[in-house]
């Protein structure tokens, strides 16, 4: 044993009477002093070794894990105004977007308007074109169905003429014939 456990063994025990009050209570509670502070010793010599070998390190740990989480509450804090930022960033683009997207449709329908009127003209155009045509044409077929029924209508008068008068015609009769029958018509 260490000189100190070997002292407080042979300390002699005390005596009935002494130490007042705190003698009392030590009798009654039947302490015996080298027991009393061998274990006091032993008591501090555990909290040592406690406190140097497993609170040392808990608390090592717990402050470890103390950091991590608030480094943790600070990166979420982070991602949270970057998503905060990324969400308003993505709103900007959208109505940017939206907008552009008005824009073209807008002027789309300005094109197809526009296309639209250049097709209606361009289809008017062609229509009094072809309406002019066709008024040509038939302007030209009256006019050659007019010379034909002028000339079948002069070969029937000179026809007639012959028959009723019962001579042949010359050329010069028929065509002075032709020519008072046609202007008596259209007179």
């Amino acid at each position: 044993m260490s000189p100190i456990l070997d002292l407080l063994a042979v300390t002699p025990p005390p005596v009935e009477g002494d130490g007042g009050v705190a003698g009392e209570i030590f009798r009654a509670f039947k302490i015996d002093w080298p027991y009393f502070i061998s274990q006091c010793i032993s008591f501090l010599i555990v909290a040592a070794l406690l406190k140097k070998f497993a609170f040392g390190p808990i608390q090592g740990m717990l402050e470890q894990r103390k950091n991590r989480i608030s480094e943790g509450e600070e990166k979420l804090k982070r991602i949270e105004r970057q998503l905060a930022e990324s969400e308003a960033t993505t709103a900007a683009a959208i109505a940017k977007a939206n907008e552009e997207a008005q824009r073209l449709i807008t002027e789309a329908k300005e094109s197809a308007a526009a296309l639209s009127e250049a097709k209606a003209q361009e289809a008017i155009s062609t229509a009094q074109g072809i309406l002019a045509k066709a008024e040509a044409a038939a302007k030209a077929e009256r006019a050659q169905i007019a010379a034909e029924l002028k000339q079948e209508f002069g070969r029937l008068v000179t026809a007639t003429t012959a028959q009723v008068t019962g001579k042949v015609l010359t050329a010069d009769d028929q065509s002075r014939i032709n020519q008072e029958a046609l202007a008596k018509v259209e007179g």
